[in-house]
């Protein structure tokens, strides 16, 4: 374990040198060490590397942005607190998505964000970084974007939708279309996927309700249930957890329309509560309780589930 602290020390004074190579080739150094072994993570930490690693982040190089970002990523995996204690590292992640030399670094940067998410106490934090979630939603929307740097902001903006009190403001900086362009345009199972987890967790705010109309989002939540639709069994999931946050946090209205869309897909709702994981069958039982409110509920509902699909 010394000689895995010295080397940290050794490597992390090298990122003050004047020389651009010595610096470049301790960067990819300790993006090495950091990513095959999880003992050294800390070490680095603890020898000051992340208020290096961070004003690299600034860097007009692509290779220091990538490999800074990278190290930065597997730090965050397991020694969380050193990062989120250093003074601008947010703002240089921010800078990292808004200012990526290669698509890498983007996505190094939204999956360090995410990776900082997992921490509840974080949530609040970073969603206040109102700069950080619209670079993120800038991602999503981008039609030039790489898949990979969609994928990784898409799970950084559930990590922040999480947050209940986030969820407004992602959607006042404009994520609800981009997110349902992506249900709707993209044909990639695993964007389609995160976009949908995306949607599901802000439609438990009020304020899902004008942006979901806007954009005839309950229709498409409803047409990913459909059983003719062939989606996976996830993005059923996350409409059927989507309908019911809107029929559970909407305006009553909003709710009543939701329940009355939702009953006309009611087998494909009724097949995630027989059919999913266990979590989306809970789900599912709730939403066509609420479907099939008022007399005759448990008739009703018995003919759901005896219903051939």
């Amino acid at each position: 374990m010394e000689v895995k602290r010295r080397t940290a020390k050794t490597l992390v004074g090298r990122l003050s040198s004047v020389s651009e190579q010595t610096r470049t080739e301790s960067l990819c150094e300790l993006r090495l060490i950091s990513k095959n072994d999880p003992e050294s993570r800390a070490l680095i930490a603890e020898a000051g590397a992340i208020p290096y690693l961070s004003e690299i982040l600034y860097s007009p190089s692509a290779v220091a942005q990538e490999n800074a970002t990278a190290t930065l990523l597997n730090i965050s995996i397991s020694s969380r607190e050193p990062l989120m204690s250093t003074r601008g590292l947010l703002d240089a992640l921010s800078h990292a998505l808004r200012n990526p030399e290669s698509p890498s670094t983007a996505q190094s940067a939204a999956a360090t964000i995410f990776s900082l998410l997992t921490v509840d106490t974080y949530r609040p934090i970073i969603g206040s970084k109102r700069d950080i979630l619209y670079a993120l939603i800038d991602i999503i929307r981008n039609p030039n974007s790489h898949p990979r740097s969609i994928k990784d902001a898409l799970k950084a903006l559930f990590g922040i939708s999480l947050y209940p009190l986030n969820r407004a403001t992602v959607i006042e900086l404009g994520a609800v279309p981009a997110l349902f362009s992506l249900v709707v345009k993209d044909e990639r199972v695993g964007i389609v996927e995160d976009a949908t987890a995306v949607i599901a967790q802000l439609a438990g705010c009020e304020e899902a309700g004008d942006a979901f109309r806007k954009v005839s989002g309950i229709g498409v939540l409803v047409d990913l249930l459909d059983l003719s639709t062939g989606s996976s069994g996830r993005t059923k999931e996350n409409a059927v957890s989507g309908l019911l946050n809107m029929v559970q946090c909407g305006k009553k209205d909003v709710g009543e329309y939701v329940k009355e869309m939702a009953a006309i897909v009611c087998n494909g709702v009724s097949d995630v509560a027989e059919n999913g994981s266990s979590k989306g069958k809970m789900k599912a039982a709730e939403l066509l309780k609420l479907i099939y409110t008022g007399p005759g509920t448990n008739q009703q509902l018995d003919k759901v589930f005896r219903d051939p699909r």
